[in-house]
C-alpha cells in the first residue's frame, strides 16, 4: 500500500512545484506589464506636461515664476492696508485665477526696478548722467510702480460697467420668470443660463453659496460687496427688505426693473450731453489749426507778398 502512495506523493509534489512556478511566472509577467504600462503613461504624461509648458505664453512661463519668487519679499515690504486694497480690487475683478495680492505687489516692485533701470540705461546711452537723470529715473520708477494699479483699476471699471449694462435686461428676465410661476432661485438660475457675462457669474456664485447653506440675505450682501455697483446694491437692499417684511417678490422685481430702465436711459442721456464737452479739446487743438491753415493760409501768403514784396 505504501508503494502506491510514494508515486502519488511524488507526482503531487511535482505538480505543486510546477503550479507554484507557473503562478510566480504569471505574477511576474503581470507586474512587468503593469510597470511597462505605468512607465508609458508617465512618459506620455511628462511629454504632455512639457508640451503644455511650451504652449504657455512667455508671461506664464517666465514672469509669473519670477513674480512668485518676489512674492515673499513683497509680503514683507508692502503694508498690510495696501495688501487689503489689492485683495479688494482683485475681488472686484472677479478673483481671476492665478492672481493674488502678493503677485501684484511683486509686479509693482518689478516695475519700480525696471523703470529706474530703463532711465539710467537711456542716460548711459546718451552719455550724460546728471541730476535730471535721477529725476527721470524717479519718474519712470513711479510709472512702473503704479502701472499695475492702473491696470487693475481699468479692469475693475470695465467689469462694473459690464454688470451695470447687463443688469436691466437680467432684471426683466428675472421678473418675467417669477411672474410666470418659477421660484426665485429657479428664476435666478434661468438668468445665469441665458445672460452671459460677469453678472451671471456673480449670480451663479450667489446661488452656490445658498446651496451650501448660507442664508439668502447674507448671500445678497456678499454679492453687493463683490461687485460694488450702486444699482446692484440698491437691488440687494430691496430684496433683503422684501425678505424681512414679507413683501411679494414679483412686485419688488417689477419696481426694480422699471427703475433700472429709467437709470439706463438717464445714463445714456448724460453721456450724450457730455459729448460736446469731450469733443471740444480735439476740435480746438487738432481740427481748427488745420482748418485755419487750409482756409487762411493762401490769403495770408498773398497779403504778406503784397505788403513786403516777397513770396511766390
Amino acid at each position: 500500500m505504501s508503494e502506491v502512495y510514494i508515486p502519488i506523493a511524488l507526482i503531487g509534489t511535482f505538480a505543486a512545484v510546477m503550479l507554484a512556478g507557473i503562478a510566480v511566472e504569471i505574477t511576474v509577467a503581470q507586474r512587468r506589464k503593469s510597470i511597462q504600462v505605468l512607465e508609458a503613461q508617465v512618459g506620455q504624461l511628462a511629454a504632455n506636461l512639457r508640451q503644455e509648458d511650451l504652449s504657455r505664453s512667455f508671461l506664464e512661463r517666465v514672469l509669473f515664476p519670477v513674480a512668485k519668487g518676489l512674492g515673499a519679499a513683497a509680503r514683507r515690504l508692502t503694508p498690510i492696508d495696501m495688501r487689503k486694497r489689492l485683495d479688494h480690487k482683485l475681488v472686484l475683478m472677479g478673483s481671476p485665477a492665478g492672481w493674488d495680492a502678493e503677485r501684484v505687489a511683486a509686479f509693482k516692485l518689478m516695475g519700480l526696478g525696471a523703470g529706474a533701470f530703463t532711465a539710467f540705461s537711456l542716460a548711459g546711452l546718451a552719455g550724460d548722467i546728471t541730476g535730471g537723470t535721477v529725476m527721470m529715473a524717479g519718474l519712470f520708477a513711479a510709472i512702473g510702480y503704479f502701472a499695475p494699479d492702473a491696470v487693475l483699476s481699468g479692469r475693475v471699471q470695465r467689469r462694473q460697467e459690464a454688470i451695470r449694462k447687463a443688469l436691466p435686461d437680467s432684471m426683466d428676465l428675472l421678473t418675467i420668470s417669477v411672474e410666470a410661476g418659477l421660484g426665485f432661485d429657479a428664476a435666478m438660475a434661468q438668468v445665469v443660463r441665458n445672460v452671459p457675462g460677469p453678472l451671471s457669474h456673480e449670480l451663479g456664485r450667489m446661488l452656490q453659496e445658498m446651496q451650501l447653506g448660507m442664508s439668502r440675505d447674507d448671500a445678497f450682501r456678499k454679492l453687493a460687496e463683490r461687485t460694488s455697483v450702486e444699482e446692484l446694491r440698491a437691488f440687494v437692499i430691496s430684496m433683503i427688505q422684501a425678505n424681512k417684511f414679507g413683501v411679494g417678490v414679483a412686485s419688488v422685481l417689477r419696481a426694480q426693473a422699471k427703475e433700472l430702465r429709467t437709470k439706463r436711459k438717464q445714463r445714456a442721456e448724460r453721456k450724450a450731453m457730455q459729448t460736446p464737452v469731450k469733443i471740444l479739446f480735439p476740435l480746438i487743438f487738432c481740427v481748427l489749426p488745420a482748418l485755419f491753415v487750409v482756409v487762411m493760409g493762401p490769403g495770408a501768403i498773398r497779403i504778406f507778398s503784397s505788403f513786403f514784396g516777397t513770396g511766390p
